[in-house]
């Protein structure tokens, strides 16, 4: 079953209700539209992107996302309130906190929907790896925000982890060498760019290593955003 039709129906109505606030934008496919499980890196523009991905993007898929917005509402409370706004956003304390506080209900309930892949930072990522191939084997998408945000979420993208590249490697293993897409939202034009799909054995043989192909599909990503800026 795919993992739109896994959506409850509060889901639903509730993404029906958050639709009135988002704008559907549009998808702009430089070549072929995806037909096939791939792995889609985006830009992430704070909320702006995975939400519009989440509410209008319509092949089937899940998200990759940290896992402390996958563990309740005060896990989702300190890490809105203190990574999100005020690390990532540079909001003032306090101001941070009162939100964040405010915010927490809607947006746990949204994560709880999502049914998104938890990322961790250490050897737990092997349990991210092993249920993202399931999900590639049981036909969705993957759409992985791979930038380093920790400073705050740029326009110009200025660095990108590899864990979507140890994944491609262990899909190799088993057989399927996964396409791979560079997308970039554009705010002004509230468009997705979607560049046409590479496969992973290509990047492979063209870098070799893991943090060279991060850096080739972060730079590839840029190009996008400045060859469709207008």
């Amino acid at each position: 079953m795919s993992v739109k039709a896994q959506n409850k129906l509060w889901f639903k109505v509730y993404k029906k209700i958050i639709s009135i606030i988002y704008r559907k934008p549009k998808f702009v496919y430089l070549d072929k539209e995806i037909t096939e499980p791939s792995i889609i890196l985006s830009n992430h523009v704070g909320s702006k992107a995975p939400v519009r991905w989440e509410l209008y993007f319509p092949h089937d898929f899940r998200f990759w996302g940290v896992a402390e917005m996958t563990k309740g509402p005060k896990a989702v409370y300190r890490y809105l309130s203190t990574t999100y706004f005020q690390q990532k956003n540079h909001w003032n304390k306090v101001f941070a906190k009162i939100v964040g506080f405010v915010a927490t209900p809607f947006v746990n309930l949204f994560y709880r929907g999502m049914n998104l892949i938890p990322t961790y930072p250490d050897l737990r990522f092997v349990t991210t790896i092993r249920e993202s191939m399931k999900t590639i084997f049981n036909g969705s998408n993957l759409i992985i925000f791979p930038e380093d945000s920790s400073k705050g979420y740029k326009d110009h993208l200025t660095h990108f982890f590899a864990g979507f590249v140890a994944l491609a490697e262990n899909l190799l293993k088993e057989g399927k060498d996964i396409l791979i897409y560079s997308s970039y939202y554009q705010k002004k034009q509230n468009a997705f760019i979607i560049d046409n799909g590479i496969k992973y054995s290509e990047l492979k043989s063209i870098y070799k290593k893991p943090k060279k192909i991060a850096l080739a599909m972060k730079n590839h990503i840029n190009d996008l955003a400045e060859q469709h800026s207008n």
